[in-house]
């Protein structure tokens, strides 16, 4: 099929050729096993650094892509395939892929700002995006929220790294303010005696910071008081609960009445035939 000539350049083509392909067969081999063992060492110095465990996935698989590719480049210059023009096509694809995915390469730019900064770990209680959850994961391109009645809930990074995020959890105190009325026919002094005996008798409420409590407004039917009163920040949905069911409790066993909105009608007889 192929005269002597042909036969010899392939001959010696293939000759030439086959050292490189072995040696980048072999690079490619080493070297994804190489890649392996770094990705387990950094997951272990991840480990001993106490990185949060929902950033371990991302971090692994973000070094693992960028090594496999710069790997797989290396190789094809090994067997003599021209890089530049590669590179530069590849360059192309890339910019044609983030047009593209544009608001995908947003939420995992949030992803990396969010990893960065660390508003929140696994385990926080936050407020974001309209939704209130434990965060379960922090992905690459959304974060997994668990809410109070077990619904799971994916917010593209994208806003949740532009918008207000509140974190419940960080701080290991939280303050409870709350607002009870009396009437204004009940004794003030007797209703502040009876609110500080509620704070002292529960241990979940902290005896420093020192609870704080007084007339805040007189309204129109009752007498306002605001409590502010420190608790554990595990503790607070117990806390808030206690407190307005004691404080019914002890008003009512003290005399001291707590107001509801009233209307008074009042009819007038007339006489006058034209006024019906």
């Amino acid at each position: 099929m192929f005269d002597k000539q042909t036969l010899e350049i392939l001959t010696k083509e293939v000759i030439e050729y086959l050292p490189k392909l072995a040696l980048a067969l072999i690079t490619l081999v080493i070297g994804l096993y190489l890649i392996k063992l770094f990705i387990k060492f950094v997951g272990r110095l991840m480990t001993a650094r106490k990185v949060d465990e929902s950033l371990k996935p991302f971090f692994r698989t973000l070094i693992s892509i960028v090594l496999k590719v710069l790997l797989l480049i290396s190789v094809m210059g090994m067997i003599g395939i021209e890089m530049t023009s590669f590179i530069a096509l590849l360059g192309a694809v890339g910019i044609s892929i983030g047009m593209a995915l544009s608001g995908s390469l947003q939420h995992f730019a949030g992803g990396v700002l969010l990893l960065i900064y660390k508003p929140f770990s696994k385990g926080d209680f936050i407020e974001a995006q309209g939704h209130k959850g434990t965060v379960r994961e922090l992905r690459i391109f959304n974060t997994v929220l668990n809410t109070l009645d077990n619904k799971i809930v994916f917010i593209p990074n994208g806003p949740l790294s532009t918008g207000t995020i509140v974190n419940y959890t960080l701080e290991k105190q939280r303050r409870i303010d709350t607002v009870f009325s009396i009437s204004y026919t009940s004794d003030i002094d007797k209703a502040k005696e009876v609110l500080l005996g509620i704070f002292s008798s529960n241990e979940k409420i902290l005896k420093d910071p020192v609870p704080v409590l007084g007339v805040i407004s007189l309204a129109a039917s009752s007498v306002n008081i605001e409590t502010r009163v420190w608790v554990k920040t595990d503790d607070i949905v117990e806390a808030g609960f206690y407190l307005n069911e004691e404080v019914k409790k002890q008003f009512d066993l003290n005399g001291i009445s707590i107001p509801f909105p009233q209307m008074d009608v009042n009819l007038r007889k007339t006489d006058d035939k034209s006024a019906i």
